[in-house]
């Protein structure tokens, strides 16, 4: 009895802006593929005209199409048909269409691959000036509501590096909004137009980039880069001695008012048992383990 023929999905990221950046193993994916998943087809038709690739079947799956395209995606790698996946640009599956297909390929038990490449995301990144060794991709946030609202208040916290995606009709309002949240005063760095001819990064903080985008109009896909949140300062003798007289005022013993200060202000329990006894005006030792 012969094998399930077994079909393969293939991620191809394509270039977000200068087309010399398609690379020779996505020029090979591309032409191997039985079929093309991708946003646009007149754009993506461009694209395969300047690789030198005879038009394949070309699937659209967009954003309000990729949950129907999965399933006649999934009929095809059953026959044993070899589907790529693109995107207008950069890297299907970050903040682009590419998810729901990978998921549902995976589900079938059908093979995924990734032909890596152009990303909007890390070339922002690594000219920010920002740190990069830990960082959040956050796409784009929701336009309105309690979505975008909630959104902005994680934000609020995150230590890593943030990259976000947005419209230059949307730009000011965003800039904004993370204001609002973050301080006007966190560094970020705004791309636009990334490996095109008028490609731009500019860096400041945020009020600044609130008055360039007032006084020029923004054109273009814009990448904005932020600051994670400075670390907390270190908490001082003053601090810990704080806490503990308001945690033993509300009822707590010694034991759970140490642990909930040394908790709540990073502290050593060390240091805050120590400050205890100094309260209490007792000289016992620390109990091991505590």
């Amino acid at each position: 009895m012969s094998p399930t023929p077994s079909g393969r999905l293939v991620l191809v990221s394509t270039p977000i802006g200068n087309l010399a950046d398609l690379s020779p193993r996505a020029v090979e994916a591309l032409a191997a593929a039985d079929a093309i998943a991708c946003e646009d087809t007149r754009r993506t038709g461009r694209l395969l005209q300047h690789a030198g690739v005879t038009k394949p079947r070309l699937i659209v799956a967009n954003e309000h199409t990729e949950a129907a395209a999965a399933d006649e995606i999934v009929r095809l790698l059953d026959g044993g048909a070899i589907v790529a996946v693109v995107t207008d640009a950069g890297t299907p599956g970050v903040s682009d269409p590419g998810e729901r297909l990978v998921a549902a390929a995976l589900r079938a038990g059908h093979a995924v691959e990734a032909v890596p490449g152009p990303s909007a995301a890390l070339a922002a990144l690594v000219v920010s000036g920002l740190p990069t060794g830990r960082f959040v991709v956050e796409g784009f946030l929701p336009r309105s509501g309690r979505a975008r609202r909630q959104r902005l208040a994680e934000l609020d916290g995150e230590r890593r590096t943030t990259v976000l995606y947005e419209a230059p009709h949307r730009l000011l309002r965003t800039l904004n909004d993370l204001a609002a949240v973050l301080g006007p005063d966190r560094p970020v760095a705004i791309g636009r137009e990334l490996t095109k001819r008028h490609e731009e990064t500019w860096r400041g903080t945020l009020a600044e980039a609130i008055g360039r985008a007032e006084t020029i109009e923004p054109r273009g896909e814009h990448v904005i880069v932020v600051a994670g949140a400075p670390a907390p300062a270190a908490a001082t003798a003053t601090d810990v001695t704080i806490a503990l007289e308001r945690a033993l005022a509300d009822g707590h013993d010694r034991k759970s008012a140490v642990a909930e200060v040394a908790a709540a202000l990073d502290v050593p329990k060390r240091v805050v048992y120590d400050e205890s006894l100094r309260l209490t005006g007792r000289g016992d030792a620390m109990p091991p383990g505590s």
